[in-house]
């Protein structure tokens, strides 16, 4: 009834532990899985090729959540895709991490009381090397833990031989076609780190400062502008307007007295200038702001750098050699004794940047840089996706993606840090700039020396797809790897990561796309869907978890959580759902393993099938069609909880158990049972073992005696189906739960017998009537039967004779207590709600908290009354 039903393994080994033991199972078996080679690609194969190189993580991170998701998602694809046949690669690798790594060095130096300047540049890279051999790559070991199917011989780090030949190649080839260039222009600086930084290495708060207005000019050339950072002032050249603005109109192209200096500047108009914002009127500052900066360039402006790299003032003068927060309380001062203060506004929050790595507040500041003119690059980028070549998924999400690169700037690519890719420029000393490739001998002489910066990290993950195989070698890798099939990211990354590979690898390789498709997801949340974070106590390690509960167990759980682009809610209670999910499926395999279930032999034609077996054969093929089809749409939550309500509610909850008292009779129809239930659940961990590795190969090694679930044939949908019997056993299901759900309003426990007459002629349900009785726990009707409770369900019916199970007195008398609790608490909330006084008063919250609470008391009322009127009368 399925494809999956050709195989002929050899006879399984029956034998399971009574309980799953996560932490003695994972580390081994994932051991096995690499030294058998099962993740290793090969690119001589004759087989489809299918391709995920994973986003680097930095040398210097270990695992966090936002790892393990995505982890967990780009292995289910990997993972499924070489069960179906495919050539399955996913290419492992680490990022050199330039700012982080430096940093983590340095300190060290700091303990030892030296700096990297006592080291010298090359001795200070060798000490880089030393740690990250040392200490790098934890998370690699962590990723082994998780179960990551990579192919660790393929694995490869951005500073490697190969990948820095990729660098220095694409650097010359970019600078030939005049796409690489050298200039001034604002930038965002760290002056605790003393680099220029990248702005996704910005991040963003709301700081609580203050808003300083002050008078510019004298009698009527006066202007008022306002400022929160009063330091740059010493830098200012100009004040803009709006050349509409008739308030300033008589003072464009004037010029007016700069405070606190012996300078005059001139106003300008500029359509940059918002005349509703503020007194209409901007201080212009082209060496500090970039938007200031602009302004300069289109009016021809000077721009005065009044700090240096550590943030301190150099202009000469009183404020000379303060750091700029302490110039700006000083200025601010001056301005106050000048009478130059019209307003000042404390605290004034505002967002402000600060340096990812250290803290510090972000300067912008006027330095001379590399850059990548990115117009062209971007062009190409945006038509990629535009003319379908490349997908993105979830697709509204393509309009941010536009966003982005339809109006992206050119790039700083130079970083003022001694790890990294050196810039392969020389300078001569007449003047020369000369640009070395790999195969180029470097200039040599007295005078020559090379560029001191180094690039920005993300210039070298920008080749990822391609370098990492083997480019610009056109090696059997990149021939037989490239293009990618998926890039399955954070929709964060987006701008700074996914639009610069798109770039680079449509130039270097000739128009190919680096991926067909980029699949973006969110962002791993706390339970209550807040940011996690170590201050706030709510960031976790992910490592606690697996230890806890197993790495299913946490793979399960995001899996379960991951829309497309969609943020991820986490809690430990979901993970502990999970833990359980595993020990569902070891302990209904168990059984079915101690019942006999096999998959050996072909599997018996339709006609000698009971209902149940046809049943749940044409549900596992819907259920085969419909994983098919979410996994194609990157519907991981979906997919996820698909096989979990067909393993936990009908597999093991309806079919294991209607499928006992058909064991428990023996005979054909029980050896043809243990044949489908081996079926089903051969399917069922094929189909799981994506998400849930660890326990699947565990449960289908011993069920089938196959050398690994890894290298098993991906189940396919045979088109098998049958209506009728899943119409037969919904009907069936609907009458047990109907009469379950009485028994419990009636108050019996669960394994209490009673005596039922069963009433099911003309219905297709005779032949269930022993899994009936059996289920519900009826026992026969005796002579002395007299039914006091009859239900009439699904074409059935089934009465009960309750006399002797219950104290019907009792029973009325304890739901009648209930019903008036009931009752007093609708009065209770009606009263409240009725109260015009109370709502004008009470918060939302508390008015929607009644609410909730007057529908509850209606139905509990609802459900006693019913239960009441169910009850026999004496």
């Amino acid at each position: 009834m399925t494809e999956n039903a050709q195989q002929q393994p050899p006879a399984p080994d029956s034998e399971l532990p009574t309980q799953y033991a996560p932490a003695e199972v994972e580390g081994p078996l994932y051991e096995r899985w690499v030294e058998r080679g099962y993740f290793e690609a090969d690119a001589k194969s004759e087989k489809p090729p299918y391709t995920i190189v994973i986003p680097p993580p930095n040398v210097t991170g270990s695992l966090h959540l936002g790892h393990a998701f995505q982890h967990t998602l780009m292995d289910a694809l990997t993972r499924r895709k070489r069960m179906q046949g495919f050539e399955s690669l996913w290419l492992p690798g680490m990022d050199h991490a330039g700012i982080a790594t430096q940093n983590v060095v340095e300190r060290e130096l700091g303990k030892e009381g030296k700096s990297r300047h006592d080291l010298g540049r090359e001795a200070f890279v060798e000490r880089v090397w030393q740690w990250k051999d040392e200490y790098g790559g934890k998370i690699l070991g962590q990723m082994r833990r998780l179960g990551d199917g990579v192919d660790w011989s393929r694995e490869r780090f951005t500073m490697d031989e190969g990948l820095s030949q990729a660098v220095q190649t694409i650097f010359k080839r970019l600078y030939d076609d005049e796409l690489i260039y050298r200039a001034e222009r604002i930038i965002n600086w760290c002056p605790r780190c003393l680099t220029a930084i990248s702005d996704i290495e910005v991040e963003y708060q709301d700081d609580d400062g203050e808003l300083v207005s002050m008078k510019y000019g004298e009698g009527d050339d006066t202007i008022v502008v306002a400022t929160t950072r009063a330091e740059t002032m010493l830098g200012d050249t100009a004040v803009a307007v709006h050349p509409d603005d008739e308030r300033y109109k008589h003072l464009v192209g004037r010029r007016i007295k700069l405070p606190l200096t012996d300078r005059t500047i001139p106003v300008v108009a500029d359509t940059h200038v918002d005349p509703e914002f503020g007194t209409g009127a901007v201080k212009v500052t082209p060496a500090h702001d970039p938007n200031d900066f602009a302004i300069g360039q289109r009016h021809d402006l000077e721009s005065l750098t009044v700090m240096d790299e550590r943030g301190v003032i150099t202009v000469h003068g009183p404020f000379e050699g303060l750091d700029r927060f302490e110039a700006r309380s000083a200025i601010v001062a001056a301005l106050r004794a000048d009478g130059r203060i019209v307003a000042e506004k404390r605290p004034y929050v505002h967002s402000v940047g600060h340096c990812s790595r250290c803290k510090t507040t972000v300067e912008p500041r006027l330095s001379m840089q590399w850059w990548v003119k990115v117009a062209p690059l971007a062009k190409a980028a945006g038509d990629a996706v535009r003319d379908g070549r490349v997908k993105i998924h979830p697709q509204e999400m393509e309009k941010r993606y536009f966003d982005w690169v339809d109006n992206l700037h050119d790039w700083c690519i130079s970083r003022q840090l001694w790890w990294g890719h050196r810039i392969p420029v020389w300078y001569g000393p007449d003047g020369e700039v000369v640009c070395v490739g790999p195969d180029d001998e470097p200039p040599s002489g007295e005078g020559w020396t090379q560029d001191s910066d180094v690039l920005d990290t993300w210039f070298s993950s920008g080749l990822w797809p391609f370098s990492t195989l083997g480019w610009p070698e056109q090696t059997p890798d990149l021939k037989k790897f490239y293009t990618t099939d998926v890039l399955l990211t954070g929709h964060d990354i987006i701008f700074f990561w996914v639009a610069r590979m798109m770039m680079f690898g449509l130039y270097a390789m000739d128009g190919e796309v680096p991926f067909k498709t980029i699949a973006l997801t969110g962002l791993v949340r706390d339970q209550f869907g807040k940011k996690m974070s170590k201050s706030s106590g709510t960031a976790v390690d992910p490592l606690d978890w697996m230890n806890a509960y197993g790495s299913d167990a946490v793979r399960f759980t995001l899996a379960k959580g991951a829309n497309p682009g969609t943020d991820v809610p986490i809690g430990e209670d979901w993970v502990q759902a999970s833990r359980n999910f595993a020990n569902k499926l070891w302990n209904a395999t168990r059984f079915a393993l101690m019942n006999g279930a096999t998959i050996e032999g072909d599997l018996p034609p339709a006609e000698k099938l009971s209902a149940t077996d046809r049943w749940i054969l044409s549900r596992l093929n819907e259920t085969v069609a419909e994983v098919d089809a979410l996994y194609d749409d990157f519907q991981f939550a979906k997919l996820s909880d698909a096989l979990y309500h067909f393993a936990w509610d009908e597999v093991f909850d309806w079919y294991v158990e209607l499928s006992k008292t058909t064991f428990m009779a023996g005979g054909e129809p029980a050896e043809v049972s243990k044949r489908v239930l081996g079926e089903v659940l051969d399917v069922t961990l094929k189909l799981l073992h994506p998400i849930v590795p660890f326990v699947t190969e565990t449960l289908w090694t011993t069920l089938t005696g196959g050398e690994s679930v890894v290298i098993a044939d991906w189940p396919k949908d045979s088109g098998f189906r049958d209506t009728a019997a899943e119409r037969e056993i919904e009907t069936l299901q609907q009458v047990i739960t109907e009469v379950r759900r009485f028994r419990a309003d009636q108050g019996l426990q669960p394994g209490q017998r009673v005596p039922a007459r069963l009433t099911l002629d003309g219905t297709a349900l005779a032949p269930h009537e022993a899994a009936i009785r059996q289920l519900l726990r009826l026992q026969p009707e005796g002579d002395t039967f007299a039914a006091t409770a009859t239900l009439p369900v699904g074409g059935a019916t089934v009465a009960l004779d309750l006399s002797g199970t219950i104290d019907i007195a009792a029973e009325r008398k304890r739901l009648a207590k209930d019903l008036a609790a009931a009752e007093k608490e609708r009065q209770q909330a009606e009263g409240k709600l009725g109260n015009e006084a109370f709502l004008a008063k009470a918060p939302d919250q508390v008015v929607e908290k009644i609410r909730a609470r007057l529908a509850k008391a209606a139905e509990d009322i609802s459900r006693i009354e019913n239960q009441l009127a169910k009850l026999p009368l004496a």
